[in-house]
């Protein structure tokens, strides 16, 4: 034992793809006995811990990530980073590097106390082969488990999570009779010819949920009722990735289950017809001839209830709140294109006798010459990055705080530069400056010579945004100058 006692740091890790590893407490034991015959001291606060999580990557380590945090402040904490194995440290390599470099620079070894490489040169070369190992066994422990899973989706076996309307037993999906009235009625409802949107919205209403808690969207019936598993069918990505947006690359597996459907062949057929007969009618971002081209508040009015845009409808000829037609708002406010236009109209007209309008902000943004807010947030996303190098442990906290310092008198002078740029204008200015262009655009919303383009242009030099409430049939407009 030293004479001179030293401090270190545990780290212990556990995951759930490796069945022989050690308990938590048990890897900590191990380390403290380490600790105690090699002069270490491990405060209470030194030791990190992650459970049941993967060594490929640090993104989700929090523990690890907590270490590295506290690795970093000076003076230099502890003199060393005690784990079980090197494996517990990373399965990756290159996380390997990075991170054990970093430390090494300030003085923090990185020690297995189950894996004696020794001091020497030879130690180097011993490490390295230790984690290649370590690497190899997670990729190819990875690839034996998508193997496996792969083969017994083969089989019909369920390998995941059921979706909502089942439960899994013994590794076989049944039926979840908590949950069985709502997938019916979803089938139900659609095969009466109620539209996905509605009856996302109706169910909603009714207070239902998704399986994650999140309320029902047009997307998330329309993929209840294409999941083939309601037919008796068990699905599965080939790469082993499983997630629903995978599933449109063509190399999933379909293959007849061991479960109970909830729909026969022949009825789940008829439903995928019928969805993709209405998709092609209604098809994703698709717009006709006539709402290809602009209107004249295209972009302006939003709804009085969630705040959404509203969007020109697939007729050309009335507009809808976004949200609404995805079920994710609960007031339709639906209104022809002419009604509204000439709501505006008269708001606007209105608005010239009013003594005070909404003017929201004080800065004539087209009067300025130059993008300060464009450049202001380049020098925020570099201090992002910076930030990112530090952490990474690409450059030095000495190093960090320089280029931040440079960074931040970047943005403090640009914001100096952009306030001698703006105009001061007093409220009674402001006021008749808007209402000048108030005039203009009237001139143009009334002429039957102007394109939507040019009235839609000089509505957004000076409108904010409207807002529409269909409850009241009023429209509120809020300006900038």
């Amino acid at each position: 034992m030293s004479d001179t006692l030293k401090i270190a740091a545990a780290y212990v890790r556990v995951s759930t793809e490796d069945q022989t590893e050690l308990s938590p407490d048990t890897q900590v034991q191990k380390i403290r006995q380490y600790a105690k015959t090699h002069g270490y001291i491990i405060p209470n606060e030194f030791i990190f811990h992650d459970d049941g999580i993967s060594g490929r990557s640090t993104k989700k380590r929090h523990g690890f990530n907590q270490m590295i945090t506290v690795a970093k402040t000076d003076p230099k904490p502890f003199d060393a980073i005690l784990v079980w194995k090197f494996s517990r440290f990373a399965r990756n390599r290159e996380d390997s590097i990075v991170y054990k470099s970093m430390l090494k620079k300030r003085g923090i070894d990185v020690i297995s106390v189950s894996e004696d490489v020794g001091d020497d040169k030879m130690s180097i070369l011993i490490e390295s082969l230790i984690e290649a190992m370590d690497e190899y066994y997670s990729v190819n422990l990875s690839e034996e488990v998508v193997r496996g899973m792969s083969e017994k989706v083969r089989r019909g076996q369920a390998v995941s999570a059921p979706p909502i309307g089942y439960k899994i037993v013994d590794g076989k999906f049944l039926i979840d009779t908590d949950t069985e009235p709502l997938i019916r009625r979803i089938f139900n409802e659609y095969l009466q010819g109620k539209p996905t949107r509605k009856i996302a919205i109706d169910l909603n209403a009714d207070g239902y949920t998704t399986r994650r808690g999140n309320r029902f969207e047009n997307r998330t019936v329309q993929y209840i009722i294409e999941n083939p598993v309601y037919a008796g069918f068990i699905r599965w990505d080939i790469d082993g990735r499983g997630s629903r947006s995978y599933y449109r690359d063509n190399k999933e597996m379909v293959v007849k289950g061991t479960h109970e459907p909830y729909l026969d062949a022949e009825t789940y057929q008829s439903l995928q017809a019928r969805l993709a007969e209405d998709k092609r009618i209604h098809k994703k971002y698709e717009r006709n001839a006539a709402t290809k081209n602009e209107w004249a508040l295209r972009g302006l009015v939003h709804c009085s209830a969630c705040g959404g845009t509203l969007c020109m409808a697939a007729s050309g000829t009335s507009v809808q709140c976004y949200r609404y037609a995805h079920g994710k708002c609960d007031t339709s406010h639906s209104i022809t294109v002419n009604k509204l236009t000439n709501a505006v109209i008269q708001s606007l007209k209105d608005g010239l006798n009013e003594a005070a309008l909404n003017i929201e902000f004080s800065a004539p943004k087209a009067e300025i010459t130059v993008d300060y807010e464009k450049q202001i947030k380049r020098e925020q996303e570099k201090l992002e990055r910076i930030k990112a190098a530090f952490v990474a442990g690409v450059d030095t906290l000495e190093e960090y705080q320089i280029n931040k310092g440079k960074i931040l008198g970047t943005i403090a002078e640009l914001k100096i530069q952009q306030e001698k740029e703006v105009p001061k204008l007093n409220k009674e200015d402001m006021q008749k400056e808007v209402k000048e262009k108030m005039k203009n655009a009237i001139q143009l919303l009334e002429s039957p010579i102007a394109s939507e383009e040019e009235k839609n242009a000089a509505l957004r030099a000076f409108v904010s945004r409207i807002i529409f409430s269909r409850p009241t049939s009023s429209v509120s407009i809020y300006y900038f100058i």
